[in-house]
């Protein structure tokens, strides 16, 4: 029998592609984990996209960046992230807003998935100003010209883009 403080727990699914996670993606997280019981961060498989860390390498190394918050738990998955959050239990969808172009494309996303899944929420969160512009792909734009991403991306990402990557690159 399911007790009634499993049936009222709240979980949070925050889908993305984190190619890779950055200091953006980890404020969206944080607050998300304050609000809800549980929150799933789970990068999308997307066999079409063209990525530049694998799909194990981003789940090991948001794993490292989040270790610190219990009730966070890290997974990766294919197909409808819809789908995902009903495998999981998820009743809410976390999307982290940076611009006004994200909002356009998030709330027509929102609304698809409304009609998909209509016991589903999403949840926005608006990125804090001083991540505003930073973005997973200017982050590999940065780290592939030798430039500094300290500020950008977790510790254990800079270790890997700029000492591992690099070592293999050369």
């Amino acid at each position: 029998m399911i007790e009634n403080s499993t049936l009222n727990k709240k979980t949070a699914l925050y889908p993305g592609s984190f190619d890779p996670i950055t200091n953006g993606h980890l404020d969206v997280l944080e607050r998300a984990s304050a609000m809800f019981d549980s929150v799933v961060i789970a990068v999308l498989k997307h066999p079409e996209k063209k990525s530049f860390l694998s799909v194990e390498k981003r789940v090991e190394l948001i794993k490292e960046a989040v270790k610190d918050m219990k009730n966070v738990t890290v997974s990766s998955f294919n197909g409808l992230t819809v789908e995902y959050a009903k495998q999981i239990g998820a009743k809410f969808l976390i999307r982290g807003l940076r611009t006004i172009t994200d909002f356009e494309y998030e709330v027509q996303l929102c609304q698809t998935n409304q009609v998909i899944a209509p016991d589903i929420d999403t949840v926005f969160l608006s990125t804090k100003p001083e991540h505003n512009f930073i973005s997973s792909s200017i982050v590999r734009e940065l780290s592939n010209h030798k430039t500094d991403i300290s500020k950008f991306v977790p510790k254990n990402v800079v270790k890997y883009l700029q000492d591992d990557v690099r070592k293999v690159l050369n």
